[in-house]
């Protein structure tokens, strides 16, 4: 994932310290002190400016991220203030090395190199010290997104339903191998992402943080993020229903939720309704997380679709060998 590579974002004063340590060797090369005045200047403005790109290039290309984490990043941060505080870094890597070259310049001109030295200082340390609150802000983003939970570019069945309907327990049944748990780095709730291997095969399964039925403005984050994930990365939904109502939601409000979903995507969509050996609801595939009954016959379902998720795929791609310049115009 894009984000695990991203380096810790310095404070301002990290960078300076760690610059004028780089220079302050580059000056001690220099047997006169004019000379070694005029190397400190450009050398500190060099150290400051590939600093500072080193940073920029540290972040990823948003338009290129897959959409999960694209969305995560817009939703945690804004996408546009993550960009503006990255110009604001990329203004003083320019204007850093810019003025350390034309003060490194006049002090090969000038008798008063000391004078010069620390007007190079002074300068540098304060374009540095304007970005301060964008590094801080950075670094923040960085820690975050890092943490996100990991979804591979894979066939994916993205559950959905209210809390406590078996979401978790039928991704721990399926997948054949312990699942990841990742807290989401700003709140309590997780998101379980379970692999199942068969041979070279591989399903992902995802379960999301629970939606609750009500209008979309009135939505916290989490459940913006949720509906993130089923729109982005599913390659098929499954349902869960809870007839039992042991979940604390009447079957009404988990309908109605099953209704607003239908609306939203466009990948096929699997209802299943759980806790069989509680209750069992006439008109849907059932199973039951507890006995496990039915288990097997849901995930053969889900896994029926993978053909023409695949299908799909390779249309979207074009042919292997069609070339840029021979895609048809649009």
């Amino acid at each position: 994932m894009e984000f695990e590579r991203m380096p810790t974002v310095p404070t301002a004063d990290e960078i300076l310290d760690r610059s004028f340590r780089r220079a302050a060797k580059k000056r001690k090369e220099k047997i006169n002190k004019d000379r070694a005045n005029e190397e400190f200047v450009r050398a500190v403005g060099a150290a400051i400016h590939d600093r500072l790109v080193y940073i920029i290039r540290g972040f990823p290309e948003f338009e290129k991220i897959p959409p999960f984490y694209r969305e995560m990043a817009e939703i945690l941060y804004g996408v546009d203030n993550i960009k503006q505080s990255l110009g604001a870094v990329g203004w003083a890597a320019k204007h850093t090395k810019m003025v350390g070259h034309e003060i490194a310049v006049q002090t090969r001109r000038s008798t008063e190199t000391l004078v010069l030295r620390k007007r190079a200082v002074a300068r540098l340390a304060s374009m540095v010290h304007q970005i301060d609150k964008d590094l801080l802000f950075l670094n923040k983003v960085r820690n975050t997104l890092r943490k996100l939970p990991h979804i591979e570019d894979a066939f994916t069945v993205v559950i959905a339903g209210y809390p406590n309907v078996g979401k978790s327990s039928f991704i721990r049944l399926v997948s054949s191998a312990t699942p990841e748990i990742a807290s989401y780095p700003f709140t309590t709730k997780s998101v379980i992402v379970g692999l199942r291997e068969e041979g070279r095969v591989r399903t992902q399964f995802v379960d999301t943080p629970g939606i609750l039925d009500r209008p979309a403005e009135e939505r916290n984050p989490i459940e913006r993020q949720a509906l993130s994930a089923m729109m982005n990365v599913a390659s098929v939904i499954l349902y869960i229903l809870d007839p039992s109502e042991h979940c604390g939601y009447p079957m009404e409000m988990q309908l109605g939720l099953l209704d607003e979903v239908k609306g939203m995507v466009n990948v096929p969509l699997i209802i299943v309704a759980n806790k069989s050996d509680l209750r069992v609801e006439e008109g849907y595939l059932s199973m039951s997380t507890e006995t496990k009954d039915g288990v097997d016959e849901v995930l053969k379902e889900l896994l029926s679709h993978r053909k023409a998720w695949e299908a799909s795929r390779k249309a979207d791609e074009g042919p292997a060998d069609q070339k840029p310049e021979d895609s048809p115009a649009v």
